[in-house]
């Protein structure tokens, strides 16, 4: 049965002045809206009590089982205003298919895409003020599901609960789009074929932050990981997928399997082999980035994640020495035209030939 998300009316929503004061300087992740969506599932009656309810605090039981074992999935998405006023999402069926995927990974009732789309756009619509108009900007939004039963024992959740929150925010990097420096951790190996890299989960952001410390002991913003197994190969960084542009006209990505299936990362690859370049989606050594960028073989690199987008990667660090890339990213670079395809179709400002954008207000 398909689910509705009647809504309840903040009584005490933010007054008009303070939400243009927040969406002066968004920041990322840091301001929420007026309200948020939930939906409850039980083993006994399935998805359930949906709603849209006033943004607050969740009464949460101490033995809930997501506090002990970490089951738990979530989302990363957006919201875009363009300029004739109207409000679009970008793919958002395809963050509703992985988060099917996600929670079979982790033994969680998988929330039909149909119900997930339904709260996105029910939330979106109430909250219609707090998507900003400035470019750059946007509505983030968090769909999280996680295992609220009260119970110690390590077994899949008999209660689960679904929720969708939203920020406005800014650009991911505060300092706009310029290089970032990448620590490549050889200490740390961010997931296992057969383990959770794949899942959109808590566990692997996780596992991520003593390395993304270290990489900021070393002046770095990001850290990259390398295959669990041979510990050669490059898997992504923290929270974001890597490309590798050559000489030759190719564009590497690491194949998938332990690494996340970004929905920005399948876009670039189809906006990139409509820009001529070559795709391969395969193993990369991290001798063929240091070796690539000596000998001029690899022209450019760069990064992608829903809230960056594309980001250029300046340099590699590693304890021991460090490489840095061929060149600083302009207008004509590849880096940047991907860049400016992807965000100009997001806002509106090209058109959309993939069908990629879908109208909520």
């Amino acid at each position: 049965m398909t689910l509705m998300f009647p809504v309840q009316e903040n009584p005490a929503p933010a007054s008009a002045q303070r939400r243009a004061e927040i969406m002066a300087n968004p920041g990322f992740g840091r301001y929420f809206t007026d309200h948020m969506a939930r939906a409850l599932w039980t083993r006994e009656r399935g998805w359930h009590d949906a709603e849209i309810i006033p943004f607050g605090m969740i009464p949460m039981n101490p033995a809930a089982a997501v506090l002990h074992y970490a089951q738990e999935i979530f989302e990363g998405m957006k919201a875009y205003r363009h300029g004739d006023g109207s409000i679009w999402s970008f793919r958002p069926e395809a963050n509703g298919e992985r988060f099917v995927r996600s929670a079979r990974r982790l033994a969680l009732p998988e929330l039909p895409p149909e119900d997930f789309l339904t709260s996105v756009e029910g939330l979106v619509r109430v909250d219609s003020a707090w998507v900003p108009g400035r470019d750059e900007q946007s509505l983030y939004l968090r769909p999280f599901m996680f295992a609220s039963e009260p119970f110690l024992g390590v077994r899949p959740a008999n209660e689960v609960t679904y929720m969708l929150i939203a920020c406005p925010v800014g650009a991911y990097f505060s300092g706009g789009v310029k290089p970032v420096s990448i620590w490549l951790s050889s200490a740390y190996t961010r997931a296992a074929r057969g383990g959770t890299g794949a899942a959109k989960c808590g566990g692997n952001y996780a596992a991520s932050l003593a390395p993304m410390a270290e990489a900021a002991d070393h002046g770095c913003e990001q850290v990259c990981f390398l295959d669990a197994a041979e510990n050669r190969y490059v898997e992504e960084l923290g929270g974001m997928n890597l490309y590798f542009v050559t000489a030759d006209g190719r564009l590497l990505t690491p194949g998938l399997g332990t690494i996340l299936e970004g929905v920005t990362r399948s876009s670039i690859l189809v906006l990139a082999k409509e820009l001529g370049l070559s795709i391969e989606e395969r193993p990369v050594d991290i001798a063929e980035w240091r070796e690539g960028v000596a000998s001029g073989a690899v022209t450019e690199i760069f990064a992608c994640g829903t809230g960056a987008v594309v980001t250029p990667v300046g340099k590699l660090v590693w304890d021991g020495g460090e490489t840095v890339s061929p060149s600083i990213p302009d207008d004509e670079s590849v880096t940047m035209r991907l860049r400016s395809q992807l965000i100009d179709i997001q806002y509106g400002r090209a058109a959309d030939p993939h069908g990629w954008m879908r109208r909520i207000a």
